[in-house]
């Protein structure tokens, strides 16, 4: 019997009035093929305001959710494999699938207006000039310690990592004098004021221009200076074991004993990347983000994934060049070119996705699916969808959900109640990724600042653009050209502790208008750089908000995951199992937001239903 989950358990806890945005739909039998294609001037990359998961783009799920019910119709349109998710792990395991079966007829649905998924490609005009910036997935991190199967199917799709030492200039910023700078809060230091040279300068001379009072300044000093083991009766493996359960927070605070000022200052210090503070994040975690974190040098050995690899594998549009380049793998025309470099400047035909005559591959956009199931065909699967308020139902010999693992159980409700357990476990983490366009960068660079970090403020961070030149696409090195500013908001919930706080942060994010983005974009870079000639009114050309409510995979390293006795009791696993003719794709499945992972659990997938 099918475990029922509660509407809470999808939704988190999101209380909107979903209803009344939804239009009422009608069901549409017999489409043609060509109903799908979409006009030739389709272009989503280009459009700036409230992007990443577009209104238009969640409705339907959460209509789902709450109990709406789209009858199963006489299926349309028959295919070898229906992939339900368009981003990088739905392409790659459509790709995979193909390259193992060429003949192969696939459709790939996706309920956002592009492909790509996480990976999302910002475009801004500024002069007749295309500025392209990430709205999501930025980089392939550390790809030496990618799979075998993802390795290989980088290099497939025409990736040649080394090229990205050339790509990026990895020395422009520091040759220009560029470094960090904090801005502290009036609430926890007293006085707003931005102090530029973190880690730069001598650590007193920062500490000095601090508003801190005085015990924290001498705090901030020691724990970068002094060459001190906090935990000397210990062996590096007893170490690890206890840092592993003790929070950065509490090790400065408890181990370290430093003021509470400084306990402000990297509170939330990590958003970005964990979406929770430092109280949630483990030691052992904290010790090699952002180039290495003071107090634990000399206490704990180093230990990292990264190693000796630079942050530098970014595309302009970071990884959604990636996806780009599975689509031309799998619809050539579509994307027209034939290397890494020149997928920069492509302008894919959106046309060509869908509805072209014996197309074998198709992607469907703006197609939300809603029931997944074998019924009583145990040889096929029957998938429906709705698209422009219409209702259709395909059939397929097999089919891979690419999608959120939260969203799997609404769609599919033949899952044991094992598996639903195990795939409701994940709740994703809600971030936004805000880029703004500026005409020049000039008081970055008079103020000698690429990074500004706010100590408490709507938006952790803003920061210059990644300086990547690749192709024909070049990057504006001169502080007098344009700039794309990369900005981050993740709702920090001092005091919820655990996934509620992502919860919280999702009903938080969706309830709150382009105005609210705008208004503190235009604030905190006032903050920052209003003193130095920076006009918001004047120099920002376009803000586009990538707001994803369901954000980053669910994060497993963080202080409340408990210890697994093994990989098959870990709930990610049980619930990626393949079911029947439905596998299981996505990061999510491997409980890790990295390219890495979508492609490794893409290919995974694909390989279970090549199998049976």
């Amino acid at each position: 019997m099918t475990k029922k989950i509660s509407r809470r358990d999808f939704l988190s806890g999101t209380q909107i009035a979903i209803g009344a945005s939804v239009l009422p739909l009608h069901n549409v039998f017999g489409a043609q093929q060509s109903d799908f294609k979409l006009p030739q001037s389709y272009y989503p990359p280009s459009h700036t305001g409230l992007r990443g998961s577009h209104d238009g783009s969640w409705e339907i799920m959460h209509s789902r959710v709450l109990g709406k019910q789209w009858p199963i119709q006489e299926y349309e349109e028959n295919y070898d494999l229906v992939v339900v998710g368009a981003g990088i792990s739905g392409l790659s395991a459509a790709y995979h699938y193909r390259k193992n079966h060429p003949d192969a007829k696939i459709l790939i649905l996706d309920n956002h207006d592009d492909f790509g998924g996480h990976a999302k490609r910002n475009e801004f005009d500024v002069g007749g000039k295309t500025r392209i910036g990430y709205g999501g997935t930025e980089t392939i991190d550390t790809p030496s310690s990618y799979s075998e199967e993802a390795k290989k199917l980088i290099q497939e799709i025409g990736i040649d990592v080394e090229k990205f030492y050339q790509a990026f200039d990895q020395s422009l910023y520091s040759s220009m004098g560029l470094g960090k700078g904090i801005m502290f809060d009036n609430q926890s230091f007293h006085e707003q004021k931005l102090v530029v040279g973190y880690n730069k300068i001598p650590w007193q001379e920062f500490a000095d221009k601090t508003p801190m009072n005085d015990q924290a300044k001498k705090d901030l000093v020691r724990i970068w200076t002094e060459e001190k083991d906090y935990l000397p009766d210990l062996t590096q493996a007893e170490k690890y074991k206890l840092l592993s359960k003790v929070s950065y927070y509490d090790f400065l605070k408890n181990y370290v004993k430093v003021d509470q000022q400084v306990l402000e200052i990297f509170r939330r210090w990590g958003m970005s990347f964990w979406c929770v503070g430092i109280d949630e994040v483990p030691s052992t975690s904290i010790q090699s983000y952002d180039g290495g974190m003071p107090g634990l040098n000399h206490t704990l050995e180093r230990s990292g994934y990264r190693g000796d690899e630079p942050y530098i594998f970014h595309f302009p549009d970071g990884n959604a060049s990636v996806a780009r380049l599975l689509v031309r793998k799998l619809i050539p025309e579509a994307v027209p070119g034939t290397t890494m470099e020149d997928v920069v400047l492509s302008r894919v035909n959106y046309d060509l996705l869908d509805g072209q005559p014996d197309s074998r591959i198709n992607i469907r956009l703006n197609s939300t699916a809603v029931n997944v199931g074998h019924k009583n065909r145990s040889t096929k699967v029957d998938v429906t969808y709705v698209r422009n308020h219409q209702t259709h139902t395909i059939r397929a010999n097999k089919c891979i959900l690419a999608c959120y693992n939260s969203a799997i159980p609404y769609l599919c409700d033949e899952l044991p109640t094992k598996q639903i357990e195990g795939l409701k476990y994940n709740v994703k983490v809600p971030l936004t990724y805000t880029k703004v366009m500026v005409s020049n960068w000039r008081a970055f660079a008079e103020l000698g600042l690429d990074f500004v970090y706010y100590t408490n403020d709507f938006f952790k961070q803003v920061e210059l653009d990644y300086p990547v030149s690749i192709g024909e696409y070049q990057f504006n090195s001169s502080p007098d050209e344009p700039m794309i500013l990369h900005m981050c908001h993740s709702r920090h919930s001092p005091d919820i502790k655990g996934p509620d706080q992502w919860r919280e942060g999702r009903r938080r994010l969706l309830s709150t208008p382009f105005s609210v983005f705008e208004g503190h974009v235009k604030n905190q870079l006032d903050q920052a750089l209003g003193s130095n000639g920076f006009d918001v009114d004047k120099d920002i050309n376009a803000i586009t908000v990538n707001r994803w409510p369901h954000g980053y995979s669910y994060s497993n390293d963080l202080i409340w995951e408990p210890e697994w006795p093994n990989e098959e009791s870990k709930p990610w696993v049980q619930g990626r199992k393949i079911y029947g003719r439905i596998a299981i794709a996505n990061s999510d499945a491997g409980a890790s937001a990295d390219t890495n992972a979508a492609i490794t659990h893409g290919i995974r997938a694909a390989n279970e239903v090549l199998s049976i």
